[in-house]
């Protein structure tokens, strides 16, 4: 799952990068991108990360599942300076460090259990969050740069908690028709094509790193929170603290790449820099 994932970000970054920059919250950016083999691979490769996520949900907590799709960041770091020759700097290093060490504690920690089910409160939540989400989202595209980049990261990651949440109890379900007739496959479904396509957007504003630690970092707590409220998700006795170690190490790892990552592509439509402009103005005109 981690390197299907890690894969897919870095295919999806790349057929980003190729495409023109959007600045409204425009389901046609996934019709264009899907005109790019680039982009149909890394989706084939995220759709194998989902689908082997899908069941490690099983029985395994959220907050291990989730914080391990964060590890598919390393991965794309990785590919990205093996392959596209990305520039790595030495902070962003050490954070991936910490990244693969706040995972490792969250493995040692989690005990394995079968997921409660949903109330039909929490199944109403989770429709209404997708318009709430949307509605961010329409407010969010017209952030330019990092901050884009990390806002609408932020969304996607939301979205795809949520869909986490309604795939760990649609993952027990042991028949055909109660599967396909439960109300969590289709918001499992939705959440998960609006989270790809805020995903899309934020890749377009500045670092794939950036994007997808700020998606790893909001789609991790929301998931590990309920998953321990309301889905029976356990922690092995005595392990408390490894746990919170570990989640905690995981967020300031995934809260730090969006500080330190740099851009690593930018649109030939992209305004040049002023050579006298101030940090922060050329930031904010040239998506660095």
């Amino acid at each position: 799952m981690i390197l299907a994932y890690g894969v897919a970000n870095l295919l999806q970054s790349a057929a980003a990068a190729r495409t023109t920059i959007h600045h409204t919250f425009d389901p046609g950016l996934l019709v264009r991108l899907a005109g790019q083999r680039t982009y149909l691979f890394g989706i084939g490769c995220q759709t194998l990360g989902f689908l082997l996520a899908f069941l490690a949900r099983r029985d395994l907590p959220l907050f291990l599942v989730q914080a391990s799709v964060a590890a598919g960041l390393g991965v794309t770091a990785l590919l990205g300076v093996l392959i596209l020759k990305w520039s790595l700097p030495s902070a962003e290093v050490m954070l991936l460090t910490l990244l693969l060490a706040g995972i490792t504690a969250l493995v040692l920690a989690a005990e394995p259990a079968h997921s409660r089910r949903l109330g039909t409160v929490v199944v109403a939540l989770l429709g209404a969050s997708v318009l709430a989400i949307g509605v961010l989202g329409v407010f969010a595209v017209r952030l330019h740069g990092a901050l884009g980049s990390v806002v609408l990261g932020s969304l996607a990651g939301v979205d795809f908690s949520a869909a986490a949440i309604a795939a760990r109890p649609l993952a027990n379900e042991h028949t055909v028709s109660g599967f396909v007739t439960n109300p969590l496959l289709y918001l499992l479904v939705i959440h998960s094509l609006v989270g790809q396509l805020l995903l899309g957007l934020a890749m377009q504003r500045g670092s794939t790193t950036a994007a997808v630690a700020a998606m790893d970092a909001a789609g991790a707590v929301p998931a590990a929170i309920v998953g321990l409220l309301l889905l029976g998700d356990r922690i092995h006795e005595g392990r408390e603290w490894l746990c919170v170690l570990g989640f905690v190490a995981t967020l300031a790892a995934v809260i730090g790449l969006t500080r330190y990552a740099e851009p690593q592509h930018h649109h030939a439509t992209t305004p040049a820099r002023r050579p006298d402009a101030p940090a922060g103005l050329r930031a904010a005109t040239t998506g660095r």
